[in-house]
């Protein structure tokens, strides 16, 4: 996986869950709108201070996460 910039991961925010570029906004919050059918625009009027790029990292990140968690274990 390539590395992912935007994604950040801090015990004092969000009680160390990833986070988009250490605010107080989670990947899980990112995914989960998308998910519900909000598109692009529509979250980035709600959060004005993330930009194209934190939604796209945030779904690749939840993407390869899932990926990884569905591995067979050896």
């Amino acid at each position: 996986m390539k590395q992912l910039s935007r994604i950040t991961f801090d015990p004092h925010v969000m009680g160390g869950k990833p986070c988009i570029r250490s605010m107080r906004v989670t990947v899980g919050t990112i995914v989960g709108l998308v998910a519900s059918g909000h598109g692009f625009r529509e979250i980035l009027r709600a959060y004005p201070y993330l930009e194209d790029e934190d939604i796209r990292e945030a779904l690749a990140y939840a993407a390869w996460r899932s990926e990884e968690i569905d591995a067979p274990l050896s």
